[in-house]
């Protein structure tokens, strides 16, 4: 018997977990952004874009949930953001075009989506192809992040540029300032989602019965 659900393809990790279903999808998708949106608040204060946990939750809701219900969760975390609710880093809210790291926000979809994408091809549960999902998933919010900060940072003044990148050139205070502190970062979360995924496939136990569309 069919069970009607928001999650379209092949069984992810949560689906190990639960049985698919509309309150089920809506529940992980809530969830999803309520971890992206807690994690947004432990950050190391940076200027323009701060290091936060909110970019290992937005990978980590991808490879659980699936392209479908992450890119969701992804999409409402953007929306309740933008119309008031304190969900971004530093309880931030309103316009994107407003944050500098706007581009990252938007590209939070998308890099959710492939990472969900990958998972439901069963990339999450040996550890190299969870880590080369991680870091795929990486580089499309760079895609997105780092255009939006090079234009960002064309309408601040050359004396703020030196003041905090000891260069006017905007090409490298955008790498100065949205890439190169985020690489070690980035590359310990895509290693813990490479030991934590793959144990968690192996703690959840039997396959649960799934209903893809």
């Amino acid at each position: 018997m069919s069970t009607i659900s928001i999650a379209y393809g092949r069984p992810t990790l949560a689906d190990r977990i639960f049985s698919r279903g509309l309150v089920t999808d809506i529940i992980l998708i809530a969830a999803g952004t309520a971890l992206t949106a807690i994690l947004a608040q432990i950050a190391i204060p940076l200027w323009p874009v701060p290091i936060t946990g909110q970019t290992f939750a937005v990978l980590f809701v991808g490879a659980t949930l699936g392209a479908t219900r992450a890119a969701l969760s992804m999409v409402l975390y953007l929306v309740v953001g933008v119309l008031g609710l304190p969900v971004f880093s530093n309880h931030a809210s309103g316009s994107l075009f407003a944050l500098p790291s706007g581009g990252f926000i938007v590209g939070f979809i998308f890099a959710a989506a492939l990472v969900g994408w990958l998972s439901q091809r069963e990339w999450d549960r040996k550890w190299l192809r969870t880590l080369v999902a991680f870091v795929l998933g990486t580089l499309v919010m760079y895609a997105f992040g780092l255009p939006w900060l090079f234009a960002e940072l064309h309408a601040y003044p050359s004396a703020t540029l030196v003041k905090y990148f000891g260069t006017s050139d905007v090409l490298t205070a955008t790498l100065k300032g949205g890439l190169y502190p985020f690489l070690i970062g980035d590359a310990i979360k895509a290693i813990l989602a490479a030991v934590i995924l793959p144990l968690a496939w192996r703690l959840a136990g039997p396959k649960k019965s799934t209903t893809a569309e």
